[in-house]
């Protein structure tokens, strides 16, 4: 296990065969909650589709960033799966479930910029993400803006745990080395972020 500034990163904490599974757990979700687009309040698009499993799911679009119980077409995000929350029990050591399983997808020049997570109602609880597909280079940050950050590849079947005082640190993705991975069809990578948002 890697720690970086109280990030925890987990090499390869799922092996291939967990891998698959957990891919044909998320298609039902996927297909009662479509991925879509989303943009920030200035309107400007993100480069990553996502979408939501669980009983909150986190948008952002012209009213703001935000957990709501619905996705943008209406519907009532479908249940966390079970692997994945097993995922997260096994992690954390948590008896508490997330409330909120955020999908994104990149697909070939997606990025994700330095942010916080910080739209949840309690912060000591910490943040599990998962890299499933093509690799992505990952960059951690301070829990301020600005200085020095570092970064490294993860991996299909990585798992990040951002608690304690690394809760609320910088992180973001570059770039993602298109076709690196095998395990979805047509390329990209699925990153599924889970949080306790209430």
């Amino acid at each position: 296990m890697l720690n970086l500034r109280g990030v925890e990163i987990r090499k390869g904490a799922l092996d291939g065969p967990a891998q698959a599974r957990l891919i044909e757990a998320l298609r039902p979700v996927l297909k009662a909650a479509p991925l879509f687009t989303p943009t920030m309040p200035n309107g400007k698009p993100l480069s990553v589709r996502m979408t939501s499993a669980g009983s909150l799911g986190w948008v952002t679009d012209k009213g703001g960033y935000r957990y709501q119980p619905t996705h943008p077409k209406g519907m009532a995000w479908p249940a966390i799966p079970p692997e994945v929350l097993d995922l997260w029990h096994g992690v954390t050591g948590q008896d508490r479930a997330p409330d909120c399983c955020l999908i994104n997808y990149y697909g070939e020049g997606a990025r994700m910029g330095l942010h916080q997570d910080r739209d949840e109602a309690d912060l000591t609880w910490p943040v599990v993400s998962l890299s499933l597909g093509d690799d992505a280079l990952f960059r951690i940050g301070n829990t301020s803006r600005g200085g020095k950050t570092e970064s490294v590849w993860l991996n299909s079947g990585d798992v990040v745990v951002m608690g304690g005082p690394a809760r609320l640190i910088y992180h973001g993705i570059d770039r993602i080395r298109f076709g690196s991975s095998r395990l979805l069809p047509k390329g990209g990578r699925l990153n599924l972020t889970l949080r306790v948002a209430g």
